[in-house]
């Protein structure tokens, strides 16, 4: 089993890489959108083990906009 702090922190890594890459604006979006995505898992399922509930529905969201983001731009 990962540890909580293995997922918590691998969650803020990847939204700091995909921040950078959404705003750098250098075609690498789709990129940026996917690590969004995989580090709303992360934060998601850290949430859910620390039983952090409204962190755990922001990530459902921000899931969502990773997913979304990925679509548009294909």
């Amino acid at each position: 089993m990962i540890s909580k702090k293995v997922l918590e922190w691998f969650g803020v890594i990847t939204a700091i890489a995909y921040s950078m890459l959404v705003a750098s604006n250098t075609g690498n979006e789709v990129l940026g959108f996917t690590l969004l995505f995989i580090s709303a898992v992360a934060i998601g399922v850290w949430a859910f083990l620390c039983r952090h509930y409204g962190i755990l529905l922001l990530q459902f969201f921000y899931a969502t906009a990773g997913i979304i983001g990925v679509v548009r731009w294909f």
